[in-house]
């Protein structure tokens, strides 16, 4: 019978996979291979993902992809004494002492995703000296350096990865990682509740003959859930020291990096090489390949001929490139034929599941002699939470809570440090302006720099909140519920399940998004999931947001604030569908995704990734806001007098001349010709000519030429709108130069058929938000979008295509909204 026939929590044994290409490698790499038991967890509605339990993990399948599994009842099933377990072959090699010709240690992390891989890089780089990015081809990665024990240490967190096979960006980034920058000792962090779906990754290091070390990662989980396993016989069956840690409490860090020295140095006495004998007939096919590769050297100097031959016998594309330019390609590429056709012969399954399956053979081998259970079979904690949070119909309105939750909290929460802020700033500039003689660097220092980054400034303690869910969200795991829940929606509308986390993380910021959607396998899937992540609404866009909702809606703000949020995502539904049914008719990626354990996250690591996340914000108020505000301000500022400079000249001197009026009175009327006064130099600056330009294509949208200078100014960054607009709605009679509500409230034309009237109406604001969500991607997302995409034709694409669409709905948005009101 077929997985999808299975009901629920009965165990049954696969017998067979069927199906080709990815969906047939990343299966069975999940572990999803001939005799392992899987168990039905739930079901979500709609005819949705099924939940399963399979070596001890949750993963989650469509139903699609569980008729291509054929399964029997667990008493059926008839153990083949052929897959038997052969445990390793010592290759009896002495380690080199490598201290003798370095004292710099280059560490390489590596793990599965959820693992506790980037907490232990926390750890160890939280008390230490410095820590950056590093980058690479396509995947940024955090380095960590600091000396110690009179080493010099460079760690490098690589990208989660379960297996080195070239079928992500990751996974082809932490093999190139690998066998280019050669890393001296690699660490290789296993979840300790996890082993079975662990040490399939740890199976490929030890076909690499890297020097590793095993971080025994939440060992106090192990513990906690009254797993055995004898880590002293584990450690000498593979070759590598195990060293329990607890990276959340910082427990087993310092004797992890003595470790790693021991290895370095050569003392420790379990480390050594050693081959995972894979079988007679395998072994076979493996000797002989490398034989071939190992005729010429250059690329077996990096890389082991080993883990070529393996890869070779799995048809690894990018292996095959790497060996292209061989000497004797043609006779590796006849050997490698020779031998697949052999084994898929014999195993009368193809030579990729073949080697999968003795991969898990070793595996389950080595955990019947070192590891017991006996728990298993019982419900896990993750189990019981599960089935309240992804429940069948309590799901998705609890998902709905959460959401409703965070965004109200951002908004409401977020307004008293916005206050203090506020007032802060307002002060800077009101002490700036009165030691600083009147001029021009008073203005520039006051109106355009305090002002302009001031007014973004004033809503880092929203973007600090959002941050902060998204990241509580990331580390407890309920994020992959949300695409669990979320993926019969999704796939209605051409999307992957997997695209719901890039969605999601545009909430936050669109660039680490869409860089998310690496972990995606389908390009047309990726790039179609680039497209629509703008859609979201950015933290950048949430200045703008707030100042407009408070401004013209004090009612029901968190409402409109959600119903904003919920317009992007609609917008991006239905476009996604119409390129998914012109552009993107490419065949569906399996929905095959692991739900990791739940974990209650630590205050540290929620605090770490939320200020990782914010300090972008930060420097991008000191670097591309502050230049933006600066240019803006010049343009507004520049030139200085106009055509009527002297007529209101003239009319400031009549009124200081006459005498039948007192101090009051005088003051009073000089104040409005110079407000006056100010108006005509705004409309006639560098900025209000720009503006004048563009203002006809705006006019039907109820946008007035500073409003449209102001959208104008936000394709750099979206948050400079709101510095721009601090700019240009500026009144010298305003005690808070920060707070733009009132300003906005009482702006009205002062030229054409409607001067006198206010400016922003209802209709108007409304426009105007549709305009911000959906108009020109900031100048980093398009960036990205190039870079990740590989063509400036989905760039170009993105940003015609959601300007089009900006200026259509927030035409229909005013022109409705005022048959309306």
């Amino acid at each position: 019978m077929k997985l999808s026939e299975v009901t629920h929590n009965d165990p049954v044994i696969i017998t067979k996979i069927l199906g080709h290409g990815s969906f047939r490698k990343r299966i069975s790499e999940m572990g999803f291979v001939r005799g392992k038991e899987v168990r039905v967890i739930k079901k979500t509605p709609f005819n949705g993902p099924t939940e399963f339990k399979i070596l001890n993990y949750n993963v989650s399948l469509r139903q699609s992809e569980c008729e291509m599994i054929e399964v029997v009842p667990l008493d059926e099933f008839e153990i083949n004494s052929g897959n038997n377990y052969e445990g390793t072959i010592d290759r009896n090699i002495n380690l080199i002492n490598q201290s003798e010709r370095s004292r710099t240690i280059n560490i390489a992390l590596v793990g599965n995703p959820n693992c506790g891989k980037t907490t232990i890089f926390n750890a160890i780089s939280g008390s230490k000296e410095r820590v950056g990015n590093y980058s690479g081809v396509t995947v940024d990665i955090h380095k960590a350096t600091f000396k110690s024990k009179g080493y010099t240490f460079n760690f490098y967190d690589l990208p989660g990865t379960y297996s080195l096979t070239a079928y992500s960006t990751e996974e082809i980034y932490v093999r190139k990682f690998i066998y280019e920058q050669t890393p001296d000792i690699v660490i290789n962090v296993l979840d300790s509740t996890n082993l079975e779906r662990s040490l399939f990754l740890t199976t490929q290091l030890i076909d690499m003959d890297l020097r590793t070390v095993i971080a025994l990662n939440m060992f106090d989980e192990l513990q906690k859930n009254k797993l055995e396993l004898n880590q002293d016989a584990l450690a000498s069956l593979v070759g590598i020291p195990v060293v329990p840690t607890v990276s959340s409490k910082g427990q087993g860090i310092d004797a992890l990096i003595d470790k790693a020295i021991d290895v370095f140095e050569g003392k420790d006495t379990v480390s050594r090489h050693v081959h995972i004998n894979y079988g007679k007939d395998l072994e076979e096919a493996i000797k002989l390949i490398r034989q071939k590769v190992k005729e010429f050297k250059p690329i077996t100097d990096k890389i082991s001929s080993r883990f070529i031959a393996i890869k070779l016998l799995e048809k690894d594309k990018q292996i095959l490139e790497l060996l292209s330019n061989y000497q004797n390609f043609e006779d590796i590429k006849e050997i490698t034929n020779k031998e697949i056709r052999k084994i898929e012969l014999l195993e009368n399954e193809d030579s990729e599941t073949v080697v999968t399956n003795a991969k898990y053979s070793f595996i389950t081998g080595a955990l019947k002699e070192t590891y017991n259970n006996p728990e298993e079979g019982k419900k896990t904690r993750s189990e019981k939470i599960d089935s309240v949070l992804t429940h069948k119909y309590l799901g998705f309105p609890i998902f709905t809570g959460l959401l409703f939750f965070m965004f109200w909290t951002t908004f409401k929460v977020g307004a008293y440090p916005m206050d203090w802020i506020d007032a802060g700033v307002a002060a800077l500039g009101d002490f700036v302006g009165k030691v600083l003689p009147e001029g021009m660097l008073n203005d520039l220092l006051v109106d355009g720099i305090i002002n302009g980054t001031g007014s973004v400034l004033v809503f880092l303690p929203n973007i600090l909140i959002l941050f902060f869910f998204i990241s509580l969200l990331e580390g407890s795991g309920y994020m992959a519920r949300a695409a669990f829940i979320m993926d019969t929606i999704m796939h209605r509308f051409g999307l992957h399940g997997r695209s719901f986390i890039p969605m999601i993380m545009g909430f936050g910021c669109n660039v680490p998004a869409i860089l998310a959607t690496r972990s995606m396998r389908n390009k047309g899937d990726r790039i179609l999931t680039m497209l629509i992540i703008p859609f979201m609404s950015c933290s950048a866009r949430l200045p703008v947001y707030i100042l407009i909702i408070s401004a013209f809606f004090v009612k029901n703000q968190a409402w409109i604030l959600i119903g904003i949020y919920a317009v992007g995502i609609i917008f991006a539904f239905l476009t996604a569908q119409i390129l998914n049914k012109t552009v993107f008719k490419n065949k569906e990626t399996p929905f095959v995704m692991e739900l990791p354990t739940y974990r209650l996250p630590t205050l540290r690591n929620v605090l770490y990734h939320m200020w990782d996340k914010t300090q972008h914000y930060l420097k991008k108020i000191g670097t591309i806001i502050l230049l933006g505000v600066i240019i803006i301000w010049a343009l507004e500022y520049f030139p200085r007098e106009t055509k009527k400079s002297p007529q209101f000249a003239e009319q400031i001197a009549q009124i200081e001349n006459n005498r039948e009026l007192n101090e009051n009175h005088k003051e009073e009327q000089i104040n409005q010709v110079k407000t006056e006064q100010e108006s005509d130099r705004l409309i006639n600056s560098y900025l209000g000519r720009m503006g004048r330009v563009i203002e006809p294509v705006m006019r039907p949208l109820g946008f007035d030429w500073k409003m449209s200078i102001a959208l104008l100014a936000g394709l750099p960054a979206k948050e400079i709108v709101v510095s721009t607009m601090g700019v240009l709605y500026q009144s010298e009679n305003d005690e808070n130069t920060v707070s733009l509500q009132k300003k906005l409230n009482d702006e009205v034309f002062v030229s054409g058929k409607r001067v006198g009237e206010k400016i922003f109406t209802t209709p108007t604001a409304l426009a105007f938000l549709i305009f911000i969500l959906i108009y020109f991607p900031c100048i980093g997302v398009v960036a990205t979008i190039k870079n990740e995409s590989g063509s400036w034709k989905w760039a170009a694409f993105s940003v015609l295509y959601t300007t089009t669409l900006a200026w259509v709905a927030a035409f229909v948005v005013f022109n409705i909204g005022n048959m309306l009101v």
